[in-house]
């Protein structure tokens, strides 16, 4: 055997292991997921290992088309959807390049299998500290900025799925799009304005559509970061500067229209900033 086919054998194993690992329900997802049609291949029950399973096969199934990771998103993140979906705890989603928009985009109104969109908000890490911090107040000396950001999640799902933390992780929290307002100053003050903040949706007519305190993520939403990083931790990752981190839904889902705009005001941050996008 020639040098050149060993080399060509050997590439092809390591192709065929790869797929091995890759769970089956991890790539029907991952097709579900591309051509935008929900997807019946999730058990009824599924425990928390094997959703962590499906849901790093479907990254990086979807890698290919959406980009290299770029952070997380933490969901479950408000007490009352936690006990609606049997949990005490959020649950992690990874955050691909191809998802995130910049401010104003305009995106289908079916942008997915199930689309809805959420008043959320992201934070971008500055460096490494940001694994030992373990309240706001430290968390925001480890943050290069904070950023208004609109969820556009998806559940990917048939409307028959039961769904539990373990099932929704399994579909990577739903990630499929969102998008980023400018990047604001993540001062020590921010700390306090964002626990009092108030975060309001509102369409093109200046209609409300929900409004929530910013304590409604885990009391304050930089809690959410203290709690990604000891999710990551005990699977032996790491925050890293430039990670972005999408926080948790402050507001309900809300289902969108062709020709609808949404946006979302951050009332008692500096300037009260806001994030806007349109659904075509």
């Amino acid at each position: 055997m020639t040098r050149r086919s060993a080399i060509a054998l050997l590439a092809a194993a390591l192709v065929l292991s790869a797929c091995a690992t890759v769970p089956p329900e991890s790539r029907q997802l991952a097709a579900n997921f591309i051509a935008m049609q929900p997807t019946a291949a999730l058990p009824k029950e599924m425990s928390m290992e094997q959703a962590v399973r499906i849901r790093d096969g479907l990254v990086a199934e979807l890698s290919a088309t959406q980009g290299k990771a770029v952070g997380y998103k933490a969901g479950l993140t408000n007490p009352a959807v936690q006990k609606r979906f049997g949990t005490t705890s959020p649950v992690r989603g990874v955050l691909l390049e191809k998802m995130l928009l910049e401010d104003g985009a305009e995106v289908p109104a079916k942008f997915g299998a199930l689309p809805f969109f959420e008043a959320d908000l992201a934070v971008v890490v500055k460096d490494e500290g940001i694994n030992q911090a373990r309240t706001p107040a430290e968390v925001i000396r480890h943050l290069a900025s904070i950023r208004p950001f609109i969820e556009l999640p998806d559940l990917v799902t048939v409307k028959e799925q039961p769904l539990s933390a373990a099932i929704i992780t399994s579909f990577n929290v739903g990630a499929r799009l969102g998008v980023l307002g400018k990047p604001i100053a993540a001062t020590t003050e921010m700390a306090d304005a964002l626990g009092r903040m108030t975060v309001v949706m509102r369409d093109q007519d200046g209609k409300e559509l929900g409004r929530a305190p910013g304590a409604a993520i885990l009391g304050h939403p930089l809690n959410a970061v203290v709690w990604l990083a000891e999710d990551l931790a005990k699977s032996g990752g790491r925050l890293r500067a430039g990670d972005i981190l999408s926080l948790g839904s402050f507001t309900p889902p809300n289902f969108q229209k062709a020709g609808m705009s949404v946006t979302v005001t951050y009332e008692g941050l500096p300037g009260n900033p806001t994030v806007s996008v349109r659904f075509k």
